[in-house]
């Protein structure tokens, strides 16, 4: 497996988010069997992205190469945050925090009213990042990890459809370094 080299501090990150495709589930293997123990195989993800009425599959990019990725499914007015990592060569860069606010906006656009996650409890900077976007703690689901003996925290959010909630992601994204920032908000996605 080719690791990716990251970036120095001085080059500015162009990030580009776009629909998962077959074409790059190499690169989200090679993150996803980086960053989990128990990795999904490349037929389900290509399960998932064949459900587009209801599941909405993202990688980010920097320079063709895919640096992140994440899913979000929807029934009804709940939406489910599936999966989402990003390459440890590029944390700390807030591609995290770009990824989640497309999932949470494709959650939206496909009629989510709230939507949860699991997370591991010993990780707190996705946590925080989490609770940037309103997410709070509702459960513990015991030994979810099992293959590593962990915990998974519930995350919950509700009322992701109101105006309040809506600036308060608005306020996230324009914090995000000017590369990093989706061209086009979800406030003006809708008037599109």
């Amino acid at each position: 497996m080719q690791r990716s080299r990251g970036i120095s501090v001085q080059d500015q990150i162009q990030l580009e988010v776009l629909p998962m495709r077959r074409r790059h589930i190499k690169g989200v293997m090679a993150i996803e069997e980086q960053v989990y123990p128990r990795p999904w195989s490349a037929n389900l993800f290509l399960t998932e992205m064949a459900e587009p009425a209801n599941r909405a599959y993202f990688v980010g990019r920097v320079h063709r190469q895919v640096v992140a990725y994440g899913g979000v499914l929807c029934f009804g007015d709940e939406g489910h945050v599936t999966t989402i990592a990003v390459d440890p060569n590029f944390h700390r860069h807030k591609i995290g925090t770009r990824v989640i606010y497309e999932l949470v906006a494709a959650a939206i656009e496909m009629g989510a009213r709230a939507i949860s996650l699991e997370v591991r409890v010993s990780n707190w900077p996705a946590q925080r990042l989490y609770g940037e976007f309103g997410f709070r703690p509702v459960g513990v689901r015991k030994n979810y990890y099992a293959e590593i003996n962990e915990d998974a925290l519930i995350m919950w959010v509700d009322d992701v459809q109101t105006a309040d909630y809506l600036d308060r992601i608005e306020d996230i994204i324009e914090s995000l370094p000017e590369g990093v920032r989706p061209l086009q908000p979800l406030s003006e996605r809708s008037r599109a």
